[in-house]
């Protein structure tokens, strides 16, 4: 198992620590309520340095980006963010990631931990492009720092001023270190992202100046499992939950990242297709009004017959509800809809709503 440079620190504060995408990693350190509520009222933290850093670089960068990735990355100007997805030529998705333009000759992919070498490999495959890859994910620690009170924890220690727009970056310094900061986010709330390199010594200097700026504001550190019920109360995707090889982004609800008419790009030619042909079933949010707890691979049910499966399922801490979402056939996706879920052999009636279930 890997270690981020802050699994020290996590140790010391007392953190459960569980095996995710190869790294032994927090998945809470008080109570996950505690933890989710800090975030939506406040300030958190986060480890997430298993998460994935590929640059690309060349004078035909933005090509190789077009053609592996679904989005239109012409649109991307220096500073500015993106969120995209790759597909396979049949469609399926590779991984959704985050694409940071530097420079028409230089890109960062930020792709999910658990597939970095899938992507690497994916993306060196399709690379036609004579482009440069580099996978520079082990050089990186990544901290997250969301929630209301997160611009002013950081502006305390960030030698320049932190103005940024949702989905843009810069470079500057925080805590004395060189670092990229960006603003996007998997919660829903303001939050940043800052990556930057060093050893065990620079990741705690830098993790101690976040939560001494974060002190008034009762900042707290946050795992894992309340970054996925923060994510899935915004209906966030999740890889290997939500969207894998076997889903394409249609019916993921992901046709706004999919730009069909930027191009050629892997999958575009099925993806017409499945366009012209219409979505056989869709992705789709459920909100239900007992204290069931739905999760992954329950049931969906209507008419005593099934009709799909819930791909991520929680008790919202803010609603007090369960919220889940999850592929149902096409027939029975429309918004008002009540259908079932399977909850320990108990059929529980849930309404089909309109994503996110926290509104901001």
């Amino acid at each position: 198992m890997k270690k981020t440079r802050l699994y020290p620190i996590h140790e010391k504060l007392g953190a459960k620590i569980v095996e995710f995408a190869g790294y032994l990693m927090p998945i809470h350190y008080s109570s996950i309520i505690a933890e989710h509520k800090a975030v939506r009222n406040s300030v958190g933290v986060f480890d997430v340095s298993h998460m994935g850093e590929i640059f690309v670089t060349g004078k035909n960068a933005v090509d190789f980006v077009q053609y592996i990735t679904v989005n239109d990355a012409s649109k991307l100007y220096p500073g500015r963010v993106q969120y995209s997805a790759m597909c396979y030529n049949d469609a399926g998705i590779v991984d959704d990631l985050l694409v940071y333009k530097f420079s028409d000759d230089k890109f960062l992919l930020v792709v999910n931990a658990s597939n970095i070498e899938k992507d690497f490999t994916w993306m060196k495959e399709n690379n036609k492009f004579g482009v440069t890859l580099d996978n520079k994910s082990n050089d990186y620690s990544l901290i997250a720092v969301q929630g209301p009170n997160s611009n002013k924890t950081l502006q305390k220690i960030c030698d320049k001023e932190i103005n940024l727009e949702y989905y843009h970056f810069f470079e500057a310094k925080v805590a004395g270190v060189d670092m990229i900061l960006s603003r996007t986010g998997y919660t829903g709330e303001l939050g940043y992202e800052l990556y930057f390199k060093g050893d065990e010594k620079i990741a705690e200097l830098v993790w101690n100046n976040i939560f001494e700026a974060g002190k008034e504001f009762n900042i707290q550190p946050v795992g894992l499992a309340a970054r996925d019920s923060l994510r899935l109360e915004m209906g966030f995707m999740l890889y290997g939950n939500d969207i894998d090889q076997t889903t394409n982004p249609l019916e993921a609800g992901l046709s706004w990242i999919t730009k069909l008419n930027k191009g050629n790009f892997i999958g575009r030619d099925v993806l017409l297709k499945v366009k012209s042909d219409g979505l056989k079933r869709k992705l789709v949010a459920m909100l239900g009004h007992d204290k069931s707890f739905p999760r992954h691979g329950y049931e969906i049910k209507a008419d005593n017959k099934k009709i799909g499966d819930v791909t991520s399922g929680t008790v919202s801490p803010v609603l007090e509800l369960p919220i889940a979402i999850g592929y149902v056939d096409i027939s029975h996706s429309a918004e008002g809809n009540e259908v079932n879920i399977a909850v320990r052999g108990k059929e529980t009636p849930v309404k089909i709503v309109k994503l996110p279930f926290i509104k901001k």
